[in-house]
């Protein structure tokens, strides 16, 4: 099983990430460091993991209990869900609009959402579903949702 972690880009991290798979007994047969293809303080590293079906699960199951984000498996992106809440005066034909935006992002789509109207001000929460590469495009969006309605926006990151 080949899996992209994304670590922090400072001494230690690699470490941290691999002694959970190896502390279930799966077996670390590459690991390649892309310094090259940092985001921001971040750098993916492909790591290629053996080991029957129960041991692998549990080897996913104890990075992720550790914080350390798996953006990829097995050649296919992984999808991340991304809250917003979205505040202030909305009309049920810009409410569509804003959601049509949305799913129209490439990798990204809305999953959930959850609606609180009355005659001065709406309550909006937005479960997203983007794949690791379509986070930054999915922030800048929903801001710029803000800003042209008006609202204010709390995501959570």
């Amino acid at each position: 099983m080949s899996l992209v972690l994304e670590l922090q880009d400072v001494p230690g991290q690699l470490v941290a990430a691999l002694e959970p798979i190896a502390s279930v007994g799966a077996n670390i047969v590459t690991i390649i460091h892309e310094r090259d293809v940092k985001r921001g303080a971040l750098v993916p590293v492909q790591v290629t993991i053996e080991g029957d079906k129960e041991t692998l699960d549990l080897a996913i199951k104890k990075l992720t209990e550790k914080g350390i984000r798996i953006i990829e498996k097995d050649g296919i992106p992984l999808k991340e869900k991304v809250n917003a809440i979205l505040i202030g005066k909305i009309s049920e034909e810009e409410l569509k609009g804003i959601v049509d935006n949305i799913n129209n992002l490439e990798g990204v789509k809305v999953a959930n959402l959850s609606l609180k109207m009355s005659t001065t001000s709406s309550t909006i929460k937005v479960t997203m579903e983007a794949e690791h590469n379509s986070l930054g495009l999915l922030e800048d969006k929903i801001h710029k949702i803000g800003v042209e309605h008006r609202l204010l926006v709390i995501t959570e990151t």
